[in-house]
């Protein structure tokens, strides 16, 4: 099983994530652009850099863009991978995107996050829009975890599973209760409360035969987690995933895999 942060990873989701963010919510955010004539974007927990191929094509013209994530292994291929764009400037910060505060986010244009949104906390998430407000930056938040997971066809066991790994996103991780699921509502709410406009959109992933190599990877974590989780679920899990991945190698399993994309503008 593939680590959520791994290249490999990252690199297997990529395709599915831009198929998924919701374009739609670009055509605002290029109207609250018009006129920054070099766009400063700062994008956080940047991973491999996936965002920034997906959106610096999308939005066009010169771009500079600021790169954060703790894991400086992934900060140089996020680097490696914006070479492609000859109008694009790029730096990169090996930084805790949990304290990042206005200070931080000065001379941005924009703030961007890819999957983010759930590991982080509901203190966190606050002081990230207060931030944003504050310094008057727009926000495009994607492919947040909304919780929900619909597999066809059903299986009795998918809902405990689906309820255990739920459960499993709101751990508690050292002092840190994580929001999981709960990230796009607690996002929206706390950007709306410091005075921001927001626009929301789902922004699911939909695996079939053509993505069944993610499908697969995607199962096993999804089923390890409700497992850690629940260790009740551990004596069924076995047949269950055999049973799943079965039906993925048959081509016959679809999975769609709830996602919610936020753009907030301040007031």
């Amino acid at each position: 099983m593939l680590s959520e942060f791994s290249p490999a990873w990252l690199a297997l989701r990529e395709p599915a994530d831009a198929a998924a963010r919701a374009a739609e919510l670009l055509d605002p955010l290029r109207a609250h652009l018009v006129g920054t004539t070099r766009p400063v974007i700062r994008d956080l927990g940047a991973g491999s850099g996936s965002m920034g191929r997906w959106l610096a094509p999308r939005l066009g013209g010169p771009q500079h863009w600021v790169m954060h994530d703790h894991d400086p292994a992934l900060l140089a291929l996020a680097a490696a991978g914006m070479a492609r764009f000859p109008m694009v400037t790029v730096e990169t910060r090996k930084s805790d995107v949990t304290s990042l505060d206005a200070a931080d986010l000065a001379g941005a244009s924009l703030v961007t996050a890819s999957a983010l949104l759930d590991l982080l906390t509901a203190e966190e998430v606050d002081r990230l829009a207060a931030a944003c407000v504050a310094t008057g930056t727009p926000a495009l938040l994607t492919l947040s975890v909304a919780g929900r997971v619909e597999l066809s066809p059903a299986d009795p066991l998918d809902a405990e599973f689906e309820a255990a790994f739920n459960s499993h996103q709101r751990r508690v991780h050292g002092s840190r209760t994580l929001l999981g699921p709960d990230a796009p509502g607690v996002a929206a709410e706390a950007f709306a409360r410091h005075g921001a406009e927001l626009l929301s959109r789902p922004s699911p992933w939909r695996l079939g035969p053509d993505e069944a190599g993610l499908a697969a990877e995607w199962l096993r974590g999804w089923v390890a987690a409700a497992v850690e989780q629940q260790s009740a679920l551990g004596e069924a899990a076995d047949g269950y995933l055999i049973r799943r991945l079965d039906a993925i190698a048959a081509g016959e399993l679809r999975a769609v895999v709830d996602h919610r994309d936020i753009v907030a503008f301040p007031g």
